[in-house]
């Protein structure tokens, strides 16, 4: 009995260590579970695939990045979407969005974080939201765009950053697309074995972001979404401080696409010329 307590102990301290090593791992290198930019390849597309004319600009973060970002105008114009990519790939894996806001009337700023596509620098929560407020800044100060003639949109990880920099300027509308409420709820769901709320660096809260943002918002999630479970949109939606709306979509989280269905173009079109419904 003394043998096997012994050899039952020695089992559970090397568990222990395996699973500290693991742990540790997991804190150091949690920047490579989030940041994908090099996903896509290096084929690299541009508006003039779908026949839109662009800019190629750069813009200059306070800390100094050149974030390379395309400026797609419209005309007649309605105001300006500044599109706030997910985590993996970068603007040139978005420009299905861009006859889309095009047809609308809306001029589109399609910019690629630090680290990302022709950006340079490396990614991290703060760089990020440094990055949104340089396009910000592009769009008003040099393009003279008002704050209530810019509409935020987010992707995935863009919805946090979106949400955030929507907390801080107050735009005239906000779009959250397959967004998490933060990226601990959700390391905390994809990972139940591990201690994410403790060694998670990231915090990404889309949720109390979107708390302090009084202006229209739409959600946009689907029920199929296997990596954003649709319950994420569901609590996005009831946190909401001004008026929401929302667009249950379908397919993956990779697959459902805001304008995927012409029911679904119709309600992003109402929305962006009519604000969010009122909530049921």
């Amino acid at each position: 009995m003394a043998a096997l307590k012994r050899i039952m102990l020695q089992f559970l301290a090397a568990s222990a260590a395996v699973y500290g090593i693991v742990v540790l791992f997991t804190w150091l290198t949690q920047d490579r579970l989030i940041y994908f930019p090099h996903i896509g390849g290096v084929a690299r597309s541009t508006p003039a695939q779908v026949k839109l004319s662009f800019e190629d600009v750069r813009i200059t973060t306070t800390d100094g990045e050149a974030l390379a970002a395309w400026w797609v105008p419209a005309i007649p114009m309605r105001g300006a979407v500044l599109l706030l990519h997910g985590n993996a790939g970068s603007i040139a894996d978005r420009i299905d969005y861009l006859p889309h806001f095009h047809a609308m009337g809306y001029a589109v700023l399609l910019v690629d974080y630090r680290g990302y596509g022709a950006s340079t620098g490396k990614p991290s929560e703060f760089g990020t939201y440094a990055d949104a407020e340089a396009a910000w800044r592009w769009l008003t100060a040099e393009r003279g765009f008002k704050t209530n003639d810019i509409t935020v949109v987010g992707e995935s990880l863009g919805g946090a950053v979106a949400a955030e920099l929507a907390a801080r300027m107050q735009p005239r509308a906000l779009v959250l697309i397959s967004t998490f409420t933060s990226l601990p709820d959700l390391g905390s769901e994809i990972y139940p074995w591990l201690p994410v709320r403790l060694i998670s660096r990231y915090r990404y809260n889309t949720l109390a972001h979107l708390r302090n943002f009084r202006g229209p918002v739409l959600i946009a999630h689907s029920r199929d979404d296997e990596i954003v479970p649709f319950a994420h949109g569901e609590r996005l939606y009831e946190a909401a401080a001004g008026a929401a709306s929302s667009l249950e979509m379908r397919g993956g989280h990779n697959e459902a696409f805001l304008f995927g269905r012409p029911e679904w173009v119709q309600a992003v079109t109402g929305f962006l010329q009519h604000g969010a419904k009122p909530r049921q």
